[in-house]
């Protein structure tokens, strides 16, 4: 039996404590579950770049009777990732041995770092719309987003060449979600069918113009009379965001650590002693980068 040390408490409680960060974490996430994720278990610092291949284009020839084949020389092409943002959000626990005892306790601290995190990713995701520059913007700032711009945007991501296997996303804000509702073309049994009813009575739309429809409250907005809300529709190569690991502090410091880490995605959970404060002060927080790797495969939604 392993003595019980305060090195062995002190790793437990941290433990217990990021055991409850990511499942929070990635249930607050809209934008973070629909683009193409990089994680890899490796430290990493901000200020790293990391590379993402881009598969090249070929052309089939026609290969005549006697004929040799037409090697082609294709370059892969690099998207880079910046690991720029190293976001956190830390509080402090008096005693935490009565919140370890009570876990709606703990879940009450943990929560709102969480979610404060899960908002900073989601907000620097959304204002990547900038960078779908390949396609015609849609959509008019200030109105009512209409059934013909989403039917334009569809059809600019299927001239880019966006396979039709690849699933297809149309964030808006909750003003625009209201709008799509409210059409009768999608909101009616007669002409939507069940989609209709759903609409009308679990208040979701559902499935669009080949778009998987989701509402956020970070879209961006800019300009004013009329403001301009910048929604977008993409596919989901179209952003990467890569998230790293952040080192282990230093032994000895009196901070203790532990990663959460979940498929591709992963935060650092810390624990130091304040003593001006008599607390135990938690951090979460974790290193990503965001970018558009292909421009053509997302399309700016004005309304």
């Amino acid at each position: 039996m392993p003595t019980i040390t305060t090195a062995n408490v002190a790793n437990a409680i941290v433990k217990l404590v990021a055991a409850d960060a990511l499942p929070a974490l990635m249930g607050n996430l809209v934008m973070g579950n629909l683009v193409n994720r990089s994680f890899e278990p490796t430290l990493a610092q901000a200020g790293d770049t990391v590379n993402v291949p881009i598969p090249p284009s070929l052309t089939a020839n026609n290969l005549a009777s006697g004929g040799s084949v037409v090697t082609q020389n294709p370059s892969v092409g690099n998207a880079q990732i910046v690991l720029n943002t190293h976001a956190e959000a830390s509080f402090q626990i008096p005693d935490v041995a009565k919140v370890l005892a009570v876990p709606d306790l703990l879940k009450l601290y943990m929560d709102p770092a969480v979610i404060a995190i899960a908002e900073k990713i989601e907000s620097d995701l959304l204002n990547l719309y900038a960078g779908f520059t390949a396609n015609a913007v849609v959509g008019t700032g200030g109105t009512a987003l209409s059934e013909a711009a989403v039917d334009a945007a569809e059809t600019a991501l299927f001239n880019a060449k966006v396979p039709a296997s690849s699933q297809k996303y149309l964030v808006v804000d909750g003003t625009t979600y209201g709008q799509l509702r409210q059409n009768p073309r999608f909101s009616e049994f007669r002409t939507a069918g069940e989609a209709g009813v759903r609409a009308m009575i679990d208040g979701t739309v559902g499935k669009l113009k080949d778009f998987f429809v989701f509402r956020s409250q970070f879209v961006p907005k800019t300009g004013s009379g009329p403001v301009t809300t910048n929604n977008i529709a993409f596919a989901k190569d179209a952003i990467g965001l890569a998230v790293r690991r952040l080192p282990q502090p230093l032994p000895g410091t009196g901070a203790v650590a532990e990663y959460a880490e979940l498929g591709n995605f992963g935060v650092r959970v810390l624990m130091s002693y304040q003593p001006n404060t008599l607390a135990q002060q938690f951090t979460v927080d974790v290193l990503y980068g965001a970018a558009v790797l292909r421009s053509a495969h997302g399309v700016q939604v004005r309304s």
